[in-house]
């Protein structure tokens, strides 16, 4: 089921901007928010729009470190993303920035996700598609050049498992098959643009790559965002 516009709609963080669309329409409400990744990036940049922010994410050294030294966290949950708590149509928002790709199980990661969402909440996903130049790049390198390349660039490249369901085409299945509405999607170049002075070295051979692969494998883009919906109509096919 979607609704799909594949171009921006607006200026800044599409996120942010959902999220507060969301809570303009339910006034005098908090908004509660599951950060699932906390251990990587920043959160929603949401002024001081009334909200509760609960952070998940694996039980690394890394992830740890960064989770705790995060403000906008009210509380954390780092373990197996296969079992930490998270109870049923508890939030109204689930930001994954750059997990999916990231975590084995995927499915079922975002099957709990999907759970742990109000009817008519919101999952706001963003992810390095598998299904491009880059993403074919990022996964066949060498697993000791995949982590000098993540640790020099500072793009999180490296560390991805790179499921099917983590490409533009996954989740637009996963979506159908889960009856989720996808209400906004696009796509960028933004790891792409992080390696900095070597980023026209990284979009030649994504051109070199998607050539060799009949044009199978896209250099238009590295990531993928997307806006999902969780229907409210208790008759839909929804976890």
């Amino acid at each position: 089921m979607t609704d799909l516009r594949t171009a921006p709609t607006h200026d800044g963080d599409p996120f942010a901007q959902r999220v507060r669309d969301y809570s303009y329409l339910r006034p005098l409400q908090p908004i509660h928010v599951l950060e699932a990744g906390c251990g990587w990036g920043g959160g929603l940049d949401l002024g001081d729009l009334e909200r509760h922010v609960t952070g998940v994410d694996l039980d690394e050294p890394a992830l740890r470190a960064h989770t705790l030294s995060r403000s906008d966290l009210d509380c954390w949950h780092l373990g197996d993303l296969r079992t930490v708590p998270l109870p049923p149509r508890e939030y109204d928002v689930v930001h994954a920035p750059f997990l999916i790709e990231r975590i084995p199980e995927a499915e079922l990661v975002l099957d709990r996700f999907v759970a742990a969402l109000k009817p008519g909440g919101l999952l706001l996903v963003r992810l390095r598609d598998r299904a491009t130049a880059f993403g074919f790049i990022d996964r066949t390198l060498p697993g000791w050049l995949r982590a000098r390349v993540g640790d020099a660039v500072g793009t999180g490249v490296g560390d991805a498992v790179y499921e099917p369901v983590a490409s533009r085409k996954g989740m637009r299945w996963y979506c159908m098959m889960r009856g989720l509405v996808v209400a906004e999607e696009y796509v960028s170049t933004d790891t792409v643009a992080a390696f900095g002075r070597w980023t026209g070295l990284i979009g030649r051979l994504g051109k070199v790559v998607a050539a060799l692969s009949g044009n199978r494998l896209t250099a238009d883009h590295s990531e993928v965002t997307l806006v999902i919906s969780k229907p409210e109509n208790r008759f839909a096919r929804v976890i």
